[in-house]
């Protein structure tokens, strides 16, 4: 699924990464633990959080996620948004919980972690 798509599912708005809309999404997992993010995400997911500190970008940045969505309409400090323009990391973010956000992705098609394994 492309990140457009998501946005306009999550009703998003996008902070950084205007360019990078057309981005292909593999899977989209919900989580505030950054270790559980290198634990459990593949490349090419999309975060979605209510973290908002520049650890996220670094964390996304050190798992090759694609794209990270801060829920309850949460934006970041400019430091966080800088350092995601910097590695090329789409900010976004919705008004959804995590528990909507994650289900509109999963009732529209995007696969969680957990089905991305059984098909690897």
């Amino acid at each position: 699924m492309i990140l457009k798509d998501i946005q306009k599912i999550l009703e998003a708005e996008v902070i950084v990464g205007d360019d990078l809309l057309g981005e292909d999404i593999t899977i989209a997992c919900g989580c505030d633990l950054m270790s559980d993010v290198l634990s459990f995400f593949a490349p090419g997911s999309l975060l979605l959080t209510g973290l908002i500190n520049p650890q996220v970008v670094r964390t996304a940045e050190m798992a090759d996620l694609r794209a990270i969505c801060f829920i309850r309409g949460k934006k970041p400090a400019q430091e966080t948004i800088d350092l995601a323009e910097a590695k090329n990391i789409p900010l976004l973010t919705t008004p959804l919980s995590m528990f909507e956000s994650c289900g509109r992705l999963h009732r529209e098609g995007l696969s969680g972690y957990s089905e991305y394994m059984k098909k690897v």
